[in-house]
């Protein structure tokens, strides 16, 4: 591929996250970060999973809301945010010793309590162990949320909020995954910082 080949590549990958954006349904959004804010201001838990490149995202909100929330809030508002996906050698131990579809509602069967909320990434909305979460999550009354890139909405489930970006690019669907979950965090940073600091 010669330089010329690449930078057209870069223009058509833009040009596709653009659309995809686009596309976005920002009314779902919103009752998202209402849900979460207020899940925040009950000083309930919010459970995040995802697997390979999601799995980073749900990581990620762990930093951005645990951290940078309660900084910009000069700990007005404390999050507490546990990722289903941070641990390693909790992973591997479930899915070695029990079972890999249960590697996340195993681990929320431990701290989950009654109004707490489940986030999931999924790119193709499909994953075992995804869906185990939410049927989980669902029977025991905590909020459910799935984020999902493409296909169809699995026929066992329905979460209580959901957004299929409708767009089968793994890539794109994760860097959205990844903008929805900055941008939700820095709106409600936004209520505490000024307006010159860089969140």
């Amino acid at each position: 591929m010669n330089d010329n080949n690449v930078k057209e590549f870069f223009r058509e990958y833009i040009k596709n996250l653009n659309y995809a954006f686009n596309s976005l349904n920002l009314e779902k959004i919103d009752s998202i970060y209402k849900v979460l804010k207020k899940t925040i201001l009950n000083k309930k838990q919010i459970f995040v999973a995802g697997n390979g490149g999601s799995a980073s995202v749900a990581n990620h909100f762990l930093c951005d809301f645990n951290k940078g929330i309660k900084k910009s809030s000069n700990n007005k508002l404390i999050p507490k945010v546990i990722s289903l996906s941070n641990s390693i050698e909790t992973i591997t131990a479930i899915s070695n010793d029990i079972n890999y579809d249960k590697i996340f509602s195993f681990q929320l069967e431990n701290y989950y309590q009654k109004g707490d909320c489940l986030i999931c990434f999924s790119s193709s909305g499909q994953s075992k162990n995804i869906i185990d979460a939410i049927i989980f999550a669902k029977k025991r009354g905590i909020k459910t949320i799935l984020f999902q890139g493409f296909g169809n909405l699995h026929k066992k489930i329905m979460p209580d909020y959901y957004i299929n970006l409708k767009y089968k690019n793994y890539g794109i669907t994760e860097d959205i995954f990844q903008s929805i979950m900055h941008a939700i965090s820095q709106s409600i940073r936004s209520k505490f910082e000024s307006k010159n600091k860089i969140l």
